[in-house]
């Protein structure tokens, strides 16, 4: 298209040019043929429309565009053009007017081509690959970058800003997607490629197809909440109404091969071969599998064509009842001689609610295909009707077969099940000792027994005819069942009463459990489920029952009560000390064993009392038992004996452990009482000295072991104290615990590890009292001697200092030393042999005072004689 220019000189100034009248006109002629020109070409511009349906389309249809208006818009801003226009408008000529009309629309349309070109051109490369990608990956990755640029250009753009351009675009970009998938599954060969790779690429296909709508949401969503875009709200049948209906086709065909794949492929296996037993059958299944295929690959429409939405529904509804009757088929093969149960179904009627239960899912099925005349018409209706009559008979069979073999089966069972007796007996163990204990009832009621009658009661619901016997013996349901409740009740009461005794308690109510055997004989010997006396045996049992857990319990009450007092003795403390008097001063040795044994004496009085009454709650015992209240019942011997074997090993129990208690106060550094250390010249002793404090402590611990001698032994076979026995005239021998319990080695150990303990903590008191001997020579010297040698060898009154010197070194060192040393049990005090080692430096002090005195009076004397002399001379 191109602009002509005016045949005539147009040099010279314009106000010149446009006042010739001649130029004027020529150029008016050429301005009538620039307007027709450009009018022409926008209108045949704005008639064009793009040549495809995809969106490159458009961006070529603009690109076209631009380049036919950008040519003319070149050509417009030519000089000769310009000095037209100036000269036409200097001469104010008439043609002018209209022509800078279409020349300011052609400005106008070409500055929107580049605009429209410059935003589609961002879109380009995201376009290109949604087009020409090699896979629907490339698609897929593609999408949400496109959608985010779209989005762009809709709040940029001043074109693209609008429902009218908008939704054209993105209608085409939904067009190139639904091609692409479209493509890429390939439905003439979808079924005949590996089923693995084309179920993948559906579910490839699928994901597609929903990442459209899904993109377009989010943005949407995005614009939305900046609240600052104008609205993403575009018509969503254009945009989704194929795409959607696509995704939906996907679907089903990805359903298609999930059920070949997974639900048929899978299970007919080798391992369906085996089970069954019937390679054969399992064969036929496969080809019956492959065979649901044959529509989808004969198909005479586009499926993925909305308008072929009823045809490609047919082919699904003929799919889903293949595929319901082949897949039950397949469960009952491979589940009929295991069939699963539904919740308290027994396995007869049980396997046979199954197979109804699968014939109703596939009957339902079937009703619904047949409702499609024209499916039903089809070769795979038919085929379909005929697998559906061939399973319907084969479960017909099952039912037919399982019921006969359950009425044969309970005819000859039912009579021989009812003759058990009520109950069994067993033994859990062969030890005589424990035999009644071990010995357990059980309600003999056979599950098998219990099995019929429920499965009789579902025979008749099913609709079955069954023998006369199984269904009066299940009208009897609820009588059988309460008894076999309360047999239970009964005998669960009695093990649990019997799981309480120990071996004693046993041995005491051997009688008792005679007799509660005797009412059980009958259970176990004669009654059978058909007797009419099952009620009254019931009764009788449990009265009995009733009556032994009444005697339990008042022994187990008793025997509680034993047991306090015998908690009471065990607990008891035999070594209680006495509280440290004024503070922290300590008791003296003795003093201190005076309170252990006074203390001690007070509680075995109440320990003896506690003892004494043991017996008469044995007697009262005896009573409950017996019927008597001697003490010396032969048939609580052996009661008499447990209990008294307990009180030995309580008594032994109560010495060992306050022989480890008094063992544990020695060996920790908490002293108990104090000794003194004393000088008996020319020894240091201990007061009281450590033979004396052995002593203490060894009769402190035989005290201990006596007190057992204050528990008097039971004559045999009875809980009644022995007398006192007449030895000789003067002397009387008392049965106790006490020759038993002090030959004990555990409280001979004990008693001579306390012992040693002891003996090693006077050791350690020694060994510290010696370092006082540093100080021996003050009291192991003669005085007198040292004294008389002192006088005659004269020291100078240097020496006498040096002497005094060292008496008042030893005082102050005396002075410094601890009066008190601790040493784990006992506290020593030092405090009156520190005393008597300053009195002996203070003896030794005095007679060195003496010494020095008649020294210097002897010195004084010789003094005055000689100044006298020297008097008498001058």
């Amino acid at each position: 298209i191109k602009m002509e220019m005016p045949n005539i000189n147009l040099d010279g100034e314009v106000t010149v040019l446009a006042t010739v009248p001649e130029v004027v006109e020529a150029l008016e002629c050429c301005a009538m043929t620039w307007q027709k020109l450009i009018s022409t070409t926008l209108e045949e511009q704005l008639k064009k429309v793009p040549q495809g349906n995809g969106p490159l389309a458009e961006l070529d249809f603009w690109r076209e565009r631009n380049d036919t208006l950008g040519a003319l818009m070149e050509q417009t801003k030519l000089p000769e053009v310009q000095k037209v226009l100036e000269i036409l408008q200097e001469a104010e000529s008439a043609h002018i007017g209209g022509l800078e009309i279409v020349l300011s629309d052609l400005r106008k349309r070409h500055v929107d081509v580049l605009h429209n070109v410059k935003f589609l051109s961002a879109l380009e490369h995201h376009l290109k690959n949604l087009t020409y990608g090699t896979g629907l990956n490339v698609v897929l990755d593609t999408i949400p970058a496109l959608m985010s640029t779209l989005r762009i250009v809709w709040v940029i753009s001043r074109h693209y800003n609008k429902d009218e351009w908008m939704v054209p675009l993105m209608e085409r970009i939904a067009w190139e997607i639904s091609e692409r998938v479209y493509k890429a599954v390939g439905l003439d060969t979808l079924f005949k490629e590996d089923k693995l790779a084309a179920k993948k690429k559906i579910a490839e296909a699928k994901s597609t197809l929903e990442q459209w709508k899904k993109c377009y949401f989010a943005v949407r969503a995005q614009i939305e909440a900046s609240g600052r875009e104008q609205h993403w709200e575009f018509d969503r049948k254009r945009l989704f109404e194929k795409t959607d209906y696509m995704t939906g086709v996907c679907q089903d065909l990805y359903n298609i091969l999930q059920v070949i794949i997974g639900e048929f492929y899978n299970a007919f296996g080798r391992e369906l071969k085996v089970v069954t037993g019937n390679p054969k059958r399992v064969n036929d299944l496969l080809r019956g599998v492959n065979g649901l295929t044959i529509p989808m690959e004969n198909l005479t429409f586009d499926p993925f064509n909305v308008k072929s939405a009823h045809e490609w529904k047919l082919i699904m509804e003929g799919f889903r009842a293949g595929v319901s009757v082949e897949k039950i088929n397949e469960i009952f093969v491979q589940k009929q001689n295991d069939p699963p149960l539904w919740k308290n179904h027994p396995p007869v009627a049980g396997a046979i609610s199954w197979s109804r239960f699968l014939f109703h899912e596939i009957k339902h099925t079937i009703v619904r295909f047949q409702e499609v005349e024209e499916m039903l018409a089809s070769e795979r209706g038919k085929e379909v009707k005929q697998i559906y009559l061939n399973v319907a008979k084969k479960m017909k069979e099952y039912e037919d077969q399982k019921y006969s073999q359950w009425r044969d089966e309970t005819e000859q069972m039912l009579p021989q099940l009812m003759e058990n007796t009520l109950l069994n007996i067993s033994s859990l163990t062969e030890d005589p000792v424990t035999t009644k204990k071990s010995v357990r009832f059980v309600v003999n009621f056979p599950p098998m027994l219990r099995e019929i009658i429920i499965e009789t009661k579902y025979m008749e619901q099913l609709g079955f005819t069954v023998p006369e016997m199984a269904r009066y013996v299940a009208l009897q349901e609820k009588r059988y069942l309460r008894y076999t409740n309360r047999l239970k009740v009964m005998l669960d009461l009695y093990h649990r009463l019997m799981g309480t005794l120990n071996e004693a308690e046993t041995k005491l109510l051997h009688d008792h459990i005679q007799e509660l055997w005797t009412i059980f004989k009958p259970g176990h010997r004669r009654l059978n489920w058909n007797c009419l006396g099952i009620g009254n045996f019931i009764i009788r049992s449990t009265e009995a029952v009733k009556k032994f857990e009444f005697l339990v319990h008042h022994i187990h009450h008793n025997s509680e009560d034993i047991s306090k007092k015998l908690h009471f003795i065990e607990s008891a403390n035999l070594f209680k000390f006495p509280l440290p008097k004024n503070g922290d001063e300590l008791p003296k040795v003795k003093e201190f064993f005076e309170y252990v044994k006074c203390e001690r004496a007070k509680d075995v009085a109440q320990m003896v009392r506690n003892y004494s009454a043991i017996s008469q709650l044995l007697i009262k015992a005896e009573r409950r038992v017996a019927n008597t209240n001697s003490g010396k019942s032969p048939k609580l011997a052996s009661y008499y004996a447990y209990w008294e074997k307990r009180i030995y090993q309580v008594l032994t129990e109560l010495i060992v452990k306050n022989l480890q208690a008094f063992n544990a106060a020695i060996l920790a550094h908490v002293p108990l009482f104090q000794i003194e250390a004393i000088l008996s010249a020319p020894e240091l002793i201990l007061q009281p000295n450590a033979s004396e404090i052995d002593d203490m402590m060894a009769q402190c611990i035989v005290d201990c072991v006596e007190i057992t001698k204050h528990f008097v032994r039971w004559m045999h076979g009875t809980c009644i104290e022995c007398p006192p026995q007449q030895v000789k005239e003067d002397e009387v021998f008392i049965f106790s615990f006490y020759s038993d319990v002090f030959q004990n080695p555990l409280i001979i150990d004990q008693a001579t590890l306390i012992i040693q303990n002891v003996h090693e903590v006077l050791t350690s008191l020694h060994k510290y009292l010696n370092q006082w001997q540093r100080y021996n020579l003050l009291w192991k010297t003669d005085k007198v001697v040292v004294m008389e040698r002192f006088t005659v060898e004269r020291p100078s009154f240097v020496t006498f200092d040096d002497e005094f010197q060292l008496y008042r070194k030893v005082a102050q060192e005396v002075t410094l030393e601890p009066l008190i040393k601790d040493e784990q049990f006992i506290r020593l005090h030092l405090a009156s042999l520190a005393c008597t080692v300053q009195e002996n430096v203070r003896g030794w002090v005095i007679s060195l005072g003496k010494v020095l005195n008649e020294s210097a009076k002897e010195e004084l004397v010789s003094l005055q004689e000689e100044i006298q002399v020297g008097v008498f001379s001058l």
